[in-house]
């Protein structure tokens, strides 16, 4: 029988979803095949996706594999976060009150709010014409 070395860990944020395979290794990161600095060119996505390895110190620790769809740059972005986050704590559970500690195991609900009938938008209206 064949054990399988990774550790799997699944983020969600807005309409991103990222799936977040990870085992130990030198510290690299791809995500959908291409390397971090790639796939997110603003440092502070490159940031929020590294928080839960600098919050456990262990940056060079893992090889991470991340693949990631739907949303905008900051969606996916905390997307992986949680993603990654929750396979580090999964792998190793003595993580677990670090990344606790810094809410990064916490899901962000904020969802975008639906339109509603009557309305230009969620919230605003059509202008009002009073003659």
């Amino acid at each position: 029988m064949v054990v399988n070395p990774y550790t799997w860990g699944t983020g969600r944020r807005k309409t991103a979803v990222a799936r977040v395979r990870i085992k130990p290794g030198t510290g690299k990161i791809l995500v959908n095949q291409r390397p971090l600095e790639h796939f997110f060119p603003n440092l502070q996505d490159r940031i929020a996706v590294q928080a839960p390895l600098r919050a456990t110190g262990s940056e060079s620790t893992y090889d991470i594999w991340v693949n990631v769809n739907g949303g905008g740059p900051t969606g996916q972005s905390g997307a992986v976060l949680l993603g990654l986050a929750r396979a580090l704590k999964s792998h190793n559970v003595a993580l677990e009150p670090a990344l606790r500690e810094l809410s990064l195991l916490t899901r962000d609900s904020r969802m975008k709010e639906r339109k509603k009938y009557g309305q230009r938008g969620a919230r605003r209206r059509f202008q009002f014409s009073k003659r």
